[in-house]
């Protein structure tokens, strides 16, 4: 999938049509502290086996991806549903 760096879009923030910079969201580390983390480090240390079932199958042919459009006016930022597609490309401006 090809898309420019910035496209008009409508801001609810400005409630208007604005133009909006396209950024490709990016996962960020994971915390060791968060509560599912915590209970699955306490579930899988000492003996025993994995605690679920390990994932067996292929991999998916399109990976999920999600975009932040973010307002050029007011700096707020808008997230849409997220999209599939094999590849992702940014294109400059003309």
């Amino acid at each position: 999938m090809k898309m420019p760096k910035s496209i008009k879009m409508y801001c609810p923030y400005c409630k208007k049509h604005t133009m909006h910079e396209v950024e490709r969201v990016r996962k960020k580390k994971a915390s060791e502290f968060k509560a599912g983390q915590r209970r699955f480090r306490r579930v899988t240390s000492g003996y025993g086996g994995f605690p679920r079932p390990r994932f067996e199958g292929r991999e998916k042919p399109t990976k999920r991806l999600s975009l932040r459009f973010r307002c050029e006016e007011c700096g707020k930022a808008i997230t849409r549903p997220t999209q599939r597609a094999k590849k992702f490309e940014l294109l400059e401006a003309q």
